[in-house]
C-alpha cells in the first residue's frame, strides 16, 4: 500500500482536521467530536500516512482515530486500572517493586493511542508535567534510597523532551551512585521518528550505566523506512533497544500478525520483550481479547518464531498488585504440551512408547 501524505505537516488534534486529512468520514465528525472532548486525539503526520482510508479497518487507524465505542465504560474499567496513584510516594515517582520505580517526567505524547492505560492522565487535560521543584524532588527520593537499581521513565511519553532535556535529566540519574539502569519508554521512534536524531540519540548514554529503550509497536505496518531509520540511529548509538506491544483485537489478535511484528522488530536490532494483555482502562473494550485467547496466540507463536523473537505475555493486575505472566503453561505432571498440543511425557517414558 502506497501510503497517503499526510495533507499538513503538523499533528491533527480535531474531528475537523481528521476529517479534512479523509480519516474520518464527514458523516461521523460528530461522533469523533464527543470522542475527542473526552479523550485526548494526536495523529501525527508519520502516523497518517501509514492509515490505509480505503480499508474500513484499518489496524493503524484503530489504534489512533476516535471512535465512538470509547465512550462506552464497562463497570469492571478503572481510572487507575494498573494502580499508580496508589504507588506514587512523590509526584512523578511510582514506587510499585521494590528495586525499580517510574519516573513520569512528561504527562504529553506525540500520539494519542485509543486503548492507552493511563488516558485520565495524558494529554492537554492531564495531570500536566513535572515542574522544576516536582523533578528535584522526585530525583532527590532516588537518590535517598539505595535499594533502586533501575529508573523507568515513562509518562505520557519521555521522548518528547528535547536533545538537551534529555541529556540534563540522563545526567542527573548518572550521578546516583546506586542508580544502574536507565530505561525509556517511548513510541517516537515509530509514530514521530523526526524526533530521534543523533544529538538525541547521544543524549540518552549515561557512561558507566546501563541505558535501555523500550519501544511501543503493535502492527508491522509501523516499520515504516523513516521509524527503521530513527531505530538504526540509537541502535547505533549503543543504546539497548526491547520492545512493548498491546494485544489488540483487530489489529494484532493472529499469529501471522504477530510473528510479523516480532520479526519486525528484531530486524530492527529490538529484542521482543513484552506483549501486555490490554488493560481495563475506560472505553476499551472493544480491544480486549480473553486471556485464553492470548494464551492461544502465544502457542502458535512458539512454532512459528525462534526464542530470540518470543515476548513475555504479562497481565498488570488491577489496582497496583504488579505485572505476572500469563502465557500458556506447557507442562503438567509428568508432562510437557509442545507448540502444536501434542503432550509428552516428561522425562521421557520409554516403557510407555514400548507399550504403544
Amino acid at each position: 500500500m502506497k501510503p497517503v501524505p499526510n495533507p499538513s505537516d503538523r499533528t491533527l488534534r480535531s474531528a475537523a482536521e481528521l476529517v479534512e486529512a479523509r480519516l474520518v468520514a464527514p458523516a461521523r465528525a460528530g461522533e469523533a467530536e464527543r470522542v475527542a472532548e473526552r479523550y485526548a486525539v494526536a495523529v501525527t503526520p508519520a502516523v497518517a500516512g501509514l492509515i490505509d482510508r480505503n480499508a474500513a479497518n484499518d489496524p493503524i487507524a484503530a489504534q489512533f482515530i476516535p471512535d465512538i465505542r470509547e465512550l462506552d465504560r464497562q463497570p469492571v474499567e478503572r481510572d487507575d486500572p494498573i494502580g499508580d496513584h496508589a504507588y506514587s510516594p512523590v509526584e512523578g515517582i511510582v514506587h510499585r517493586y521494590p528495586d525499580r520505580v517510574l519516573l513520569k517526567v512528561v504527562h504529553v505524547c506525540p500520539v494519542y493511542c485509543r486503548f492507552c492505560f493511563r488516558r485520565e492522565m495524558v494529554g492537554p487535560k492531564g495531570m500536566g508535567n513535572l515542574s522544576p521543584a516536582a523533578l528535584a524532588g522526585a530525583l532527590a527520593y532516588i537518590a535517598a534510597r539505595p535499594e533502586i537499581f533501575e529508573v523507568i521513565l515513562t509518562g505520557g511519553d519521555p521522548f518528547m523532551l528535547s536533545a538537551r532535556r534529555v541529556r540534563t535529566l540522563t545526567r542527573a540519574l548518572a550521578a546516583i551512585p546506586h542508580v544502574k539502569v536507565i530505561r525509556w519508554h517511548t513510541r517516537v521512534p515509530v509514530v514521530d521518528p523526526a524526533r530521534v536524531t543523533t544529538d538525541f540519540a547521544r543524549a540518552l548514554r549515561a557512561p558507566g550505566k546501563a541505558v535501555y529503550v523500550a519501544v511501543h509497536a503493535n502492527h508491522p505496518r509501523e516499520f515504516s523506512a523513516e521509524a527503521e531509520a530513527a531505530l538504526a540511529l540509537l541502535a547505533d548509538a549503543g543504546i539497548a533497544l526491547v520492545s512493548q506491544t498491546v494485544l489488540l483485537k483487530g489489529v494484532n489478535d493472529d499469529a501471522e500478525t504477530m510473528a510479523a511484528l516480532m520479526r519486525g522488530f528484531l530486524a530492527n536490532r529490538v529484542k521482543p520483550y513484552y506483549l501486555h494483555h490490554a488493560d481495563l482502562a475506560p472505553g476499551t473494550g472493544h480491544f480486549r481479547t480473553t486471556i485464553a485467547e492470548g494464551q492461544a496466540l502465544m502457542r502458535q507463536l512458539r512454532g512459528r518464531l525462534s526464542g530470540l523473537a518470543q515476548p513475555t505475555y504479562v497481565l498488570d493486575i488491577p489496582g497496583g498488585e504488579g505485572k505476572v505472566p500469563i502465557g500458556p503453561d506447557y507442562s503438567g505432571t509428568g508432562e510437557v504440551t509442545d507448540y502444536r498440543g501434542g503432550r509428552h511425557d516428561y522425562p521421557p517414558n520409554d516403557n510407555k512408547k514400548k507399550e504403544a
